[in-house]
């Protein structure tokens, strides 16, 4: 699978990815004291709509582009007004041209006491993810292959936070990469909040991925997956998932009320679903 991401910036996944990111961060902040975000594989930080590979594939006019104008059930347009302010903090109008990624809908966020670490190892991606935080200093960019950070910055000064990892899934092995990543991670820095970002597409190796989280030991793991249609005959891009370790306590009942409306606005064909289940911990399903 080749995800690169400017080709597929803004569409269902990043709707779903960043609204999880939103919620995480606003409950981060309900303490006074400072947390960090980690994002290990951050990209460029932010993608022009309208750029030749945006408008490629026309991916966001199915993601953001049912989600900026919609009418929304008021429980639910709570809990997603923070992601879609960050949304709009880029745009001059109510037109949609510009999608932030990960790293900016972070920044965006952020108080002046918290903290963004951004890396990116692809160098011409790099250099552009520095111009966007340049003379900030909340915000650290880092030119580094973004699994070594689950070693070498956890855990963090701040000891309180959240590691992103959004891996473009180019290259095969990356489900084992993501359980021993977060393994590895774990064992460095137990308390820490993680999200991480998985595309579902080949069935059974998102099956085998679940299975080899539920047999890490890691205590609380929470899978939040969401699809778009339902499994063809040959494997496409049906829906993603984001896998979080220590949830906060809000997150699933708060999941649970904006869900449901976000499926209503991106569902492409009927039959799919968006569900909630505990590979570990609490309410862990049988």
């Amino acid at each position: 699978m080749n995800y690169r991401h400017a080709y597929h910036a803004g569409n269902f996944a990043d709707v779903v990815k960043h609204v999880v990111l939103a919620r995480i961060i606003e409950y981060l902040k309900r303490k006074e004291k400072p947390f960090r975000v980690i994002d290990t594989h951050a990209g460029i930080g932010f993608y022009d709509l309208a750029a030749e590979e945006a408008g490629k594939t026309g991916e966001w006019c199915d993601g953001i582009g049912r989600i900026a104008g919609a009418q929304l059930d008021s429980r639910a347009g709570k809990l997603l007004a923070p992601y879609l302010d960050a949304v709009r903090a880029v745009n001059a109008g109510p037109e949609i041209a510009h999608y932030p990624g990960s790293p900016m809908i972070t920044r965006h966020l952020l108080r002046k006491q918290d903290r963004l670490t951004a890396i990116e190892l692809h160098p011409r991606d790099a250099v552009q993810l520095r111009q966007c935080f340049e003379g900030d200093v909340q915000t650290r960019v880092i030119e580094l292959d973004g699994w070594l950070a689950l070693g070498a910055h956890l855990p963090p000064k701040e000891k309180r936070g959240l590691v992103l990892v959004d891996p473009p899934f180019e290259q095969g092995g990356e489900f084992r990469r993501l359980t021993e990543g977060l393994e590895r991670a774990h064992r460095r820095w137990p308390g820490g909040i993680y999200a991480l970002w998985y595309p579902i597409k080949d069935r059974k190796a998102v099956a085998d991925f679940r299975r080899s989280l539920a047999d890490a030991g890691i205590p609380r793991i929470l899978d939040v997956a969401f699809e778009i249609r339902p499994a063809g005959s040959t494997p496409r891009l049906d829906g993603s998932g984001m896998i979080v370790v220590n949830p906060p306590f809000t997150l699933e009942q708060e999941l649970n009320v904006a869900f449901p409306e976000l499926h209503r606005l991106l569902e492409l064909e009927p039959g799919s679903k968006c569900s909630l289940s505990w590979l570990a911990g609490e309410n862990r399903d049988a």
